[in-house]
């Protein structure tokens, strides 16, 4: 079951996917948030609630997207409690470069390794503990607010300091903070977790500078049990060329950590259990453009597909222009 996000003259709604072409609207107030509290209140599944909520006639999905009113799948009605936050050095990546990471980990002394490798080895040993076990904590970042987030199709805008302007193509898990402190897992997203790399090349303590950027995702939330083996393409197309284009795997198969245990070590913190807000939460990439070399341009479309999700996440490339100057900060 996959749900969109769109808005309807004045109104927030939301909608089931019905087909690559057809979605139905849901009669619920408040979008996919109000849906999502709507079933926590219930103690019914979003499944249930759904079920006699549904309106007969069913809306054109391409005709919301050409009129600009598709949004990311959840948001909350305040930007500023929406957090978007991430973990990094979760995926095993393909075949090749696993084979020759754990070369490099076999043949490689503790004093040799770099932070990032030592990073990926501890997830690699103790990131899928058993049940009722606390794993090893990931790496972790904080992205900003729902402010920074961008619709799908709408185009992503790159700093006009910013000395790269890369994707970065993730699972996202989009949650809910319930009355009482819990948080619950709404489903799961496509997300594009636009990254300066060049930054993060030069120093790696540049790491959470790299990260203030705007992302998207989205377009469909994919409610239920996540596929442990999911495959996806990312691309980069220029006037409607393709430019880059590569294959990846994610999923809890591909990846050093279980969804469980990143849960567990964002929410861990009593500070992110703030009742009512909404998280978005990036679990890593699998692959990227810029470690092929590729440089994106202004005009250049982002397009992160994995079929289990639906319709691609798209997005264009824009660039800020004006340089920003020093802000001179007042006195009180």
């Amino acid at each position: 079951m996959r749900l969109i996000q769109y808005q309807d003259e004045s109104r927030l709604r939301v909608a089931l996917v019905e087909s690559a072409t057809q979605v139905r609207p849901i009669r619920v107030v408040g979008g996919s948030y109000g849906l999502a509290h709507l079933a926590i209140g219930c103690q019914q599944s979003i499944a249930e609630i759904i079920e006699g909520r549904l309106e007969a006639e069913c809306l054109d999905y391409q005709q919301l997207i050409d009129a600009g009113c598709l949004l990311p799948p959840l948001t909350h009605p305040d930007p500023a409690h929406c957090l978007i936050t991430g973990t990094g050095l979760t995926h095993l990546g393909s075949a090749d470069t696993r084979s020759a990471m754990h070369t490099k980990l076999a043949n490689s002394s503790e004093t040799e390794l770099t932070d990032s490798m030592r990073m990926f080895q501890l997830g690699v040993e103790g990131g899928k503990p058993g049940i009722d076990e606390v794993g090893v904590q990931p790496e972790w970042f904080y992205k900003g607010d729902g402010n920074w987030v961008v619709p799908p199709e709408a185009a992503l805008t790159s700093p006009s300091f910013a000395e790269d302007a890369g994707e970065e193509p993730e699972l996202v898990g989009l949650y809910v903070i319930g009355e009482d402190g819990q948080p619950w897992r709404v489903g799961f997203a496509v997300g594009n977790e636009f990254s300066d790399h060049v930054i993060e090349r030069q120093n790696y303590l540049w790491l959470a500078h790299s990260k203030l950027r705007q992302c998207s995702y989205g377009p469909e939330l994919l409610i239920g049990e996540l596929p442990a083996h999911l495959e996806g393409v990312s691309r980069i197309t220029r006037d409607g060329v393709t430019q880059w284009e590569k294959p990846f795997l994610t999923g809890e198969a591909n990846m050093s950590h279980s969804i469980a245990n990143l849960e567990h070590h964002h929410f861990k913190y009593a500070g992110f259990c703030r009742p009512g807000d909404v998280h978005v939460h990036f679990f890593g990439t699998a692959t990227l453009s810029f470690a092929d070399q590729v440089r994106v341009q202004p005009g250049d479309r982002f397009e992160i597909e994995i079929p289990a999700f639906g319709r691609p996440l798209r997005n264009p490339l824009i660039q800020e222009e004006e340089a920003k100057l020093p802000r001179p900060i007042g006195a009180l």
